[in-house]
Formats: structure tokens, C-alpha cells, sequence
């Protein structure tokens, strides 16, 4: 029997504790938060779980809270990453990401911070891990997480890769104001934040909202969608990956769409997601943070996500691609491969849930569920996209039980035109 701390009860920690709760291979489930009402408020609809409140800017604190847990679930900001990071060398735990972490390298340029920190990551912190005799996973949420495995079976279709494309297009929409269903503060952060590309084998940025491409799929009823440049992990994983996991890989590629992006992309070009201070009438205001105090929270209370959607919905709909290009028995091909999950209302009747919540929590939980059940052998620190083959075939079919499934075509002579 396991105890497991989650670091972090918001929108999708409080998911990961609430399918912990019902694994058998688990008999205790810290549910730890700066907040203890908000940890309080989780462990309610739970049986296995303890409330405590922790401080994760206080390495020590999360120690001793974590003390005979066998891995840390980690939901909380970047920024907190590198404490929990040490706190789970310390104790010895296994470590768990739904992102990565973020101020580990220091670089000339800023820019250049994140890559390197996860070169440090699976170096350094690897290394570490290993001579712990431990596992850290990083990028376990639904992008990078789901989105990760989802592109290991398309390529596992190629005998040779040449590009990937990971689209997802985001489409509930609520009567009342509410552009995201995932903590505001990631959102916009990663709104305003130089995109990611792996582009002829080299480590690139690109401008947020850019290079747009359009496409039309069946989940959003054929007519022509636009998903443009955004920040994510899972380009900088494929390039460092591409050898072992993805057929030698030359391109990849994330955009994103939908609701989101309609709300961000006007305020990111007035210069409203900038951090820096600036005199407005003579008072000092630092433009992201205003729009940040005025977007609401995502709602995970049960009774809330029921009152959105009594209150009725104007879309409840999305699409979750990857599209893999390459070569296979010496023909062009693309492996199309569509991810489905329960969307708002039906994911509310099926769990007391969120959309959001479900693909991206559940997501992260299959993660989870197999620390729990020993199905992780790797020791060190490894991403997502790097399962062995044995592993992405068991989250898919843990994923297929929670209704997250998918479809996969591989269509002859078609290449990467965008």
C-alpha cells in the first residue's frame, strides 16, 4: 500500500487526489496546498485523503509533509518546481510534473532559460534520481502528457519520421465570461511567452500567434478552424528526443485555437501581457497583472460547473491531433490520429467534473496510476514521450477505461504542406 503527496488542490490536483481515492494500491493521499481550506475542500469528497497545508517556497516544508510518501504529485506554479523537485530527492520519492520546471539554468538570455533547464533536468537531475533509485516524470498533463503517448503510437506507425503537428483546438464557451477552464495565470503566461518549434532539426522561437494553419475536422463540424504558434513543451521534447523515440524526427511542431487564443491575441497585441511596470496617470501598473485580476478562476466545484452549464452553453466542443508525417514501406505517409474525450456536460455526468478537468487531470492521473501500480521501471528523470513501448500501450488502455480514446488513419502519398 502506497502513500502519494499532490502538491497543488487546484482545478486539476483536486482531479488527480479524486481518482487516487479510488486506487486500491493506494491507503493514503496527502492532499497538500498553501490553502488548507482549499486542501480541506478536496479530501471532503475523498476517503483516503489528509488536508495540510504547505508553503512550497520552503524546501524543508515540503519535506516533512511528504515524509514516508513514495512519490510527490507536483500541480503547483513553475516557478515551485525546482523546491519540489529537491524536496523529492530528499525524501526519496518518486516525482511527478504535469509541466516542467522553470529558473533552473542560468543563461545570457532569458530566452534560452527553459531549454537548458530541461537539458539540467534530464542531465543532472536525472543523474540523480537514478543514484536514488528513483523515477521523475515530467509533462504528464493532456498537453504534454496525453498528447506525448498520442504521439509515440502515430510515429510507431513510420519507419521514418519527417514532421509532427500537435493541434488542439479548444472550443467551450459559456454564457458567462469565463475564456479558460485551466489556471489563468498558465494560460496567459504561456500566451505571452515566445513559442517553441523544432524546425530542421534545430531548437527555434517563434512569435506568439503566428504561422497560423487551418484545418477541418469532423469533431468540429468540417468547418475551417485557425490554431497558431503557442507556448508548450512538446517540441523542445521531440527535438531532444527524436533519435530514440520518434524515427529521427526533422520537424515539430504545437499550435493552439479556440477560445482562448480569441480572447488573448487582441490584448497581446495592445501590450497587455507584458510584465513590465509602466505609469499610467501618474499611477504604476504592470499591464499583465491588471488583465490577470480580472479573469476569473477556473471553476472545479461541482456545483459550480453545474450552474454553467444550467446556465446554458453557446459551444461544447474541441479537437485534440497529432498528425504525423514520414515515410513507411518507401511511400510518403501521414498517420492522422484524432484523441476524444468527454467534453463539459458530459464529463460533469460522468465524474462531477470539467472538460478540462477530465482529459488533463485523468490524463495526468493515468500518469499516477501507473507509479502506483509499478508499471514505471526507468530510474532517473525521463518525459512523457519517453514510455517504452509496453508503457504507452498500458496508458492507452487505462486511458480507453476512462473514456479517453482515439482514432488513427494512415493515408498514402500525402505530405506536410503548412
Amino acid at each position: 500500500m502506497k502513500k502519494v503527496m499532490v502538491l497543488g488542490c487546484g482545478v486539476q490536483g483536486s482531479t488527480i487526489c479524486r481518482k487516487l481515492d479510488e486506487e486500491p494500491n493506494v491507503q493514503e493521499i496527502i492532499c497538500a496546498d498553501y490553502s488548507l481550506a482549499a486542501a480541506e475542500a478536496v479530501c471532503s469528497l475523498m476517503t483516503k485523503g489528509v488536508p495540510k497545508q504547505v508553503d512550497a517556497t520552503n524546501i524543508d516544508a515540503i519535506v516533512e509533509a511528504a515524509e514516508g510518501c513514495e512519490l510527490i504529485v507536483n500541480v503547483m506554479p513553475l516557478d515551485f518546481g525546482v523546491n519540489v523537485l529537491e524536496a523529492a530527492l530528499r525524501v526519496k520519492a518518486c516525482y511527478q510534473d504535469l509541466a516542467a520546471c522553470e529558473n533552473i539554468a542560468d543563461c545570457e538570455d532569458p530566452r534560452d532559460n527553459w531549454l537548458e533547464g530541461i537539458k539540467i533536468m534530464y542531465n543532472d537531475y536525472g543523474k540523480r534520481f537514478a543514484e536514488n533509485g528513483t523515477t521523475a516524470i515530467i509533462g504528464t498533463g493532456s498537453a504534454p502528457g496525453v498528447m506525448c503517448v498520442m504521439a509515440r503510437k502515430a510515429v510507431n506507425e513510420l519507419d521514418e519520421c519527417d514532421t509532427i503537428n500537435m493541434l488542439v483546438y479548444e472550443g467551450v464557451e459559456a454564457k458567462r465570461f469565463l475564456p479558460y477552464w485551466w489556471s489563468p495565470l498558465v494560460a496567459l503566461s504561456d500566451m505571452e511567452e515566445d513559442a517553441y518549434a523544432f524546425e530542421n532539426c534545430q531548437q527555434i522561437r517563434t512569435t506568439p500567434f503566428s504561422r497560423p494553419v487551418k484545418r477541418r475536422w469532423p469533431e468540429m463540424g468540417n468547418r475551417e478552424v485557425t490554431l497558431v504558434e503557442h507556448a508548450h513543451d512538446e517540441p523542445v521534447y521531440v527535438g531532444f528526443n527524436r533519435e530514440k523515440y520518434f524515427k529521427n524526427c526533422k520537424n515539430a511542431y504545437f499550435k493552439y485555437g479556440g477560445i482562448g487564443i480569441e480572447f488573448a491575441e487582441p490584448i497581446y497585441r495592445a501590450g497587455l501581457l507584458s510584465r513590465e511596470e509602466e505609469v499610467v496617470n501618474g499611477n504604476k501598473v504592470v499591464p499583465f497583472d491588471l488583465v490577470l485580476a480580472h479573469v476569473p478562476a477556473a471553476p472545479k466545484d461541482p456545483d459550480e460547473i453545474k450552474e454553467i452549464i444550467d446556465e446554458g452553453l453557446i459551444a461544447d466542443e474541441g479537437a485534440f491531433v497529432c498528425e504525423a508525417y514520414g515515410q513507411k514501406g518507401g511511400k510518403n505517409v501521414m498517420v492522422d490520429l484524432h484523441v476524444f474525450a468527454p467534453g463539459l456536460v458530459e464529463a460533469y455526468e460522468k465524474a462531477k467534473m470539467s472538460g478540462e478537468m477530465y482529459l488533463t487531470g485523468q490524463g495526468a492521473f493515468l500518469f499516477t496510476k501507473m507509479f502506483v501500480n509499478d508499471k514505471i521501471t526507468q530510474h532517473g528523470l525521463i518525459s512523457s514521450d519517453m514510455l517504452d513501448d509496453v508503457q504507452v500501450e498500458q496508458y492507452l488502455q487505462w486511458a480507453k477505461e476512462l473514456d479517453i480514446t482515439y482514432t488513427m488513419e494512415v493515408k498514402e502519398g500525402v505530405v506536410c504542406e503548412d
